[in-house]
């Protein structure tokens, strides 16, 4: 099956699977008088059997590709493991695409981009019925610092470089990866813009790229049009978010949750400037002088279950984060949530939809880090917290790293398992249990 098909393909099922049949089966599931999953405690890993976690009861989790770990070609996993995405990958198998947020260095794979950079991609296959991890090997590397990203519905993940540095070549760009563990042709994707990159979403309806942009108070929130739709190296048109009848709103201030605004797109004439000296903020300026919209710190990019986009603003509001709701079809954007405080939510990151409508948002403050949930009622609750400390059990990582964010939240296709990374010392999990007696 073509691109074209295949977006047709998850255009329709998108149709035909509206949001209320979705929280009709939410409704459906037996609850708790709280969408939460209840009181968070230790649990241990099923590989290592060390308490890595604390979950809800009746959850557990397994362990794999942690840092140094060696993959099936030889290579040692990398560090730095950030954004990700499941893929189908037949009867009980999924397939992972890992990102890795490593600056400038040695390329670890022969699908490189930059012979000094040092970030790139790992595949994953994992066993959804047995657990364990099946295979593992670099899929990308010669990128600098590979933060979030997003899947598409044609099959392949989106790798973002969070940065505009210039090493032997100039970064700041989009890369396409494979999910069936063959190498990416580390090409630039220089269309959809050279800036801070951080997540996007792909809308299977429109084929439309919707991306976020990480850079303190100069982030933007941008859709790119493609010439062919799931053929993006066909280059297109990249536009930037602007408030109707307003001029350069400011939407990292406060606002109350569910104000909306109603929304519109200005073209940006020159989304690529190759130069080494483009500013961080080259692309946002363009947007800006037209008028657009800016936000504070955009990450976390998702497509939910209600065809509409979610997106993460981390400082956002009280400096605390945000999160957003873009409705392509009423050209609106609607604050869902605005956290009041750390102790209810510490500046969010990557952030996933599950199958069954909530949303998971990954922490990346200070102190103790969290897996959030998170309704489309804007309830939210604890739902993991990060208690990783080591004494050198495995590849002789020692350290206290509870502090260490969460990132590359992710389902697999059948919606049981959940798939999360802790950034440092770089671990994936794999969590599962009774999703349906909360909000997830």
């Amino acid at each position: 099956m073509d691109r074209r098909s295949l977006l047709k393909s998850a255009a329709m099922a998108a149709a035909s699977v509206p949001l209320q049949a979705f929280l009709a089966r939410v409704e459906a599931a037996p609850k708790r008088n709280s969408v939460g999953y209840g009181r968070l405690r230790q649990t241990l890993d099923g590989t290592t059997g060390l308490p890595l976690l604390l979950l809800p009861s009746g959850f557990r989790y397994v362990t794999f590709g942690w840092q140094g770990d060696p993959m099936d070609d030889g290579v040692p996993t990398p560090g730095l493991h950030d954004g990700m995405a499941a893929f189908a990958a037949g009867p009980g198998r999924t397939r992972l695409v890992r990102n890795h947020e490593i600056g400038q260095g040695a390329p670890f794979c022969g699908a490189r981009y930059d012979t000094a950079g040092g970030g790139g991609t790992t595949t994953l296959e994992f066993d959804t019925q047995n657990g364990p991890l099946v295979a593992s090997n670099a899929s990308l590397s010669g990128t600098v610092r590979n933060c979030a990203g997003g899947p598409t519905p044609w099959g392949t993940w989106l790798s973002c470089e969070e940065t505009t540095e210039f090493a032997n070549r100039p970064h700041g760009y989009v890369f396409e990866v494979p999910s069936d563990r063959s190498l990416a042709s580390a090409v630039a994707l220089t269309a959809m813009g050279r800036f801070r990159h951080e997540a996007v979403a792909v809308d299977p309806v429109t084929g439309y790229v919707y991306e976020t942009e990480d850079n303190a108070a100069t982030s933007g929130f941008y859709r790119f049009v493609p010439n062919t739709p799931g053929v993006l190296a066909n280059g297109g048109q990249l536009f930037m978010l602007k408030v109707k009848n307003a001029s350069q709103a400011n939407l990292g201030a406060s606002y109350a949750n569910g104000t909306t605004f109603a929304v519109e797109w200005v073209p940006i004439a020159t989304p690529d400037n190759p130069s080494s000296s483009a500013p961080a903020d080259a692309v946002w300026s363009q947007g800006r002088a037209l008028g657009a919209a800016t936000f504070a710190r955009l990450e976390g990019c998702s497509y939910g279950n209600d065809r509409k986009i979610y997106v993460v603003s981390t400082t956002g509001g009280a400096t605390q984060g945000q999160v957003w709701t873009y409705d392509p079809a009423a050209e609106t954007i609607t604050l869902l949530f605005q956290s009041p405080g750390a102790n209810v939510l510490n500046m969010p990151d990557n952030m996933t939809v599950s199958p069954r409508g909530g949303l998971v948002l990954c922490e990346d403050g200070d102190g103790l880090e969290y897996l959030h949930g998170l309704t489309v009622n804007g309830e939210i609750f604890r739902f993991a917290q990060n208690n990783v400390k080591l004494s050198g059990q495995r590849n002789g990582i020692s350290g206290d790293f509870t502090s260490s964010e969460w990132c590359g939240v992710c389902y697999s296709a059948d919606g049981q398992w959940l798939f999360a990374n802790i950034q440092n010392p770089g671990i994936t999990f794999a969590i599962t249990g009774p999703w349906g007696t909360g909000g997830l």
